[in-house]
C-alpha cells in the first residue's frame, strides 16, 4: 500500500523551518517526526532564502498586514 502524500501549507513548512533554524532541532530530527525527506526540507529553506526579501518590499501583502495591525494597536494604546 502507498503512503499518502501529505501537503505541507506555507505556515507549517515555515514552522519547521523556524524550529531547525531558531531552536537548533536537527534536521533529521524534524524530517523523521514529520515524516519528509532532508531534500525536500532544505528545497523549502532554500526556496525560503531566496525569496526571504519579499518580505521586506514595499506592497507587499505580508507587510502591509503587519504595518496596519500594528497602526490598530497603536490607535487603542492613545
Amino acid at each position: 500500500m502507498e503512503a499518502k502524500r501529505r501537503k505541507f501549507t506555507a505556515e507549517e513548512k515555515v514552522g519547521l523551518l523556524r524550529r531547525h533554524l531558531l531552536d537548533q532541532v536537527p534536521v533529521s530530527e524534524l524530517c523523521e517526526k514529520e515524516g519528509i525527506q532532508p531534500g525536500q526540507f532544505y528545497q523549502w529553506q532554500k526556496v525560503f532564502f531566496e525569496n526571504g526579501t519579499a518580505a521586506f518590499e514595499r506592497g507587499s501583502p505580508q507587510r502591509e498586514r503587519s504595518e496596519a495591525a500594528s497602526l490598530d494597536g497603536r490607535r487603542w494604546l492613545w
